[in-house]
């Protein structure tokens, strides 16, 4: 009974999340890398932005007015990681925070000697465990190309789907583990090996300052610039290509 219950909650939430046409097509021709999904893929992609919307709770801070083409936008590049795994992968939270652009998040650290250091990051995003994503609005739309806060962000949820994140989401049955670990580990030990010697890297450097964060950036580089991440890093992109169901690489060569 209670299954049916949410079911039917479900669909009358989603029935109340209507889009024009013209801002779907306003607000993915600011998404190019949607153009690597098929046609069917594509109208997923809507269907699983529509639950989005129906489902997550959008705020604006330090003043920030958010409007339908922003938690479009928004919704689109969240669902593009979960396109093939289901919403129910961001179960556990329903906050969106947008920011009209960096912002401060106060830190802490524990040194060697046990002594808490308390300072202040500035950041375009932050994903928090069992609570809301933080996003930059103004970072979101003057990103260069290879970059994708909001997509970094959400992969970092998905890392959380099984605790901290640590690089490490949870696979579906027909991946392996073993090989999971192998490549990314390979990967993230020779990435910060050129980053320590000063040679160009094909990820962000930001990459290099966490496991976690080499995932969420290979994530955006899949998305955004699939071509250099499996030149780069073809067996990280092959197991991204299983993890997210997608292949854009061979989608934008059809």
């Amino acid at each position: 009974m209670l299954d049916r219950f949410r079911s039917w909650l479900r669909r009358r939430r989603l029935a109340r999340v209507r889009v024009p046409a013209r801002m779907w097509d306003a607000v993915e021709a600011r998404l190019p890398f949607l153009d690597h999904l098929e046609r069917d893929d594509r109208a997923r992609l809507r269907l699983r932005a529509r639950e989005f919307l129906a489902e997550k709770e959008f705020h604006g801070a330090h003043g920030m007015v958010v409007d339908d083409a922003m938690r479009l936008s928004i919704a689109l590049q969240a669902c593009l990681p979960i396109l093939n795994i289901g919403l129910h992968a961001y179960r556990s939270w329903v906050g969106v925070i947008l920011y009209p652009g960096d912002f401060i998040v106060p830190r802490s650290r524990l040194d060697e000697d046990g002594v808490v250091h308390e300072y202040e990051d500035e950041v375009l995003g932050e994903a928090w465990e069992q609570g809301p994503v933080l996003l930059s609005w103004e970072d979101e739309r003057t990103q260069p190309a290879g970059m994708n806060v909001v997509i970094h962000e959400f992969a970092h949820k998905l890392d959380m789907s099984n605790g901290e994140a640590d690089g490490f989401p949870p696979l579906p049955p027909h991946m392996s583990r073993q090989d999971w670990a192998s490549a990314f580990s390979d990967a993230y030990a020779r990435l910060c090996d050129q980053f320590d010697r000063d040679e160009p890297t094909a990820l962000d450097p930001y990459a290099t300052e966490h496991p976690a964060e080499f995932f969420a950036v290979a994530s955006e580089a899949f998305f955004e610039t699939p071509a250099v991440l499996r030149a780069a890093f073809p067996r990280v992109y092959e197991q991204l290509r299983l993890f997210y169901g997608l292949d854009p690489v061979r989608r934008s060569s059809v």
